[in-house]
């Protein structure tokens, strides 16, 4: 895995990324911070993880790279959440599921800047967080969010928007 990290950001230590052996990317921006106990795994796809500048990935966050994973700049991800940017494909029962490798991609996971997800999301593949929007912890996402929308639950509810 290619890791660019800007110079005023900020990786734990105690983060795990996981080297690529598909040539997957790993970019992190100016004055973002990656917490401790994130881990960074290239799964079902060669993907990269591009994070923008002044955006924060807190503890526990696990990041599938799958179909790619894009962060836009003052994007604040809280705790223990999990982005799968891959499916597996289970459509054949003759075959086991982990020998059918994966679906075709729905386009990753994009966030827009100025974007707050709350503790213990899932976000899936073709998730596309629009600007400003607000998830609600415990959410599972999938689709797009419109911009500054708040929106939370299973299945995900618009809750009302912000002013």
């Amino acid at each position: 895995m290619t890791i660019v990290v800007h110079e005023t950001a900020r990786v734990s230590p105690l983060a795990d990324i996981e080297d690529s052996t598909r040539g997957t990317r790993f970019v992190v921006g100016a004055g973002s911070m990656i917490d401790s106990f994130v881990k960074v795994k290239p799964a079902g796809g060669t993907g990269d993880v591009v994070i923008g500048s002044n955006s924060h990935v807190n503890s526990g966050c696990v990041l599938y790279t799958g179909n790619g994973i894009t962060i836009g700049d003052n994007v604040l991800i809280a705790a223990n959440c999990v982005f799968a940017p891959t499916n597996h494909e289970y459509a054949r029962k003759d075959q086991l599921i982990r020998e059918q490798r994966f679906r075709p991609s729905k386009g990753g996971i994009v966030i827009e800047d100025d974007v707050w997800v709350g503790a213990g999301c899932v976000l899936l593949d073709g998730t596309i967080l629009r600007r400003g929007c607000v998830i609600g912890a415990l959410s599972l996402v999938r689709g797009e969010v419109p911009a500054y929308s708040i929106q939370a639950g299973n299945p995900l509810q618009y809750m009302g928007s912000r002013k």
